[in-house]
């Protein structure tokens, strides 16, 4: 099976399983990693969708930063 004939089963698949309401679709919220400008550290940011800088505290030092 190529690719292009497994994406389309793929597709087939979302569209059967969301005409019969077993699936829902849902837009979450992104996930930044983010590196500490002071230690160097890598911090998990959490960002609304649509955003792409948020402020946000190390996990390491507790310097306050804004992500990239």
């Amino acid at each position: 099976m190529d690719k292009a004939a497994m994406r389309a089963e793929a597709e087939r698949l979302m569209r059967e399983a969301m005409e019969n309401k077993a699936l829902v679709v849902k837009h979450g919220n992104t996930v930044i990693m983010a590196t500490c400008g002071k230690c160097g550290a890598v911090t998990k940011v959490s960002a609304p969708k649509g955003e792409s800088r948020v402020d946000y505290v190390c996990k390491e030092c507790g310097a306050k930063q804004r992500t990239i």
